[in-house]
């Protein structure tokens, strides 16, 4: 659920871009990662770790308050991993074997009739 936002062009070369929300697994729910997305100013879903809440709630008031979390957004970020891992079931389209861009579209096509039909 990447929402890309345009940024103006400081100088030569392209124009940077950047992801206006990011959604992540609890992987990344690090103290480094938080604190580099909101210093770009970037908003982020993702979910706090168990043992991380377990010592914040530990520290009590000194733990400081929980991160911000969207469940609906972390739930939309699912339903799309689920559907590119069931699309990575075909081993054409896990590999990669197509060499051109039209035929890997084919390739993901069928897969994807396949994954309707049996739906």
């Amino acid at each position: 659920m990447l929402e890309k936002i345009r940024v103006p062009r400081l100088g030569p070369g392209r124009p940077r871009k950047k992801p206006a929300s990011v959604a992540a697994d609890k992987g990344y729910s690090n103290s480094p990662c938080r604190e580099y997305l909101r210093r770009r100013g970037i908003r982020h879903t993702i979910p706090e770790k168990t043992d991380s809440q377990a010592a914040r709630l530990r520290r009590g008031s000194r733990g400081g308050r929980p991160p911000g979390f969207d469940e609906e957004r972390y739930k939309k970020r699912n339903t799309v991993e689920r559907a590119f891992n069931r699309l990575k079931n075909s081993r054409a389209v896990a590999t990669r074997y197509d060499k051109r861009g039209y035929v890997f579209l084919g390739t993901v096509t069928a897969a994807a009739v396949v994954i309707w039909l049996r739906a």
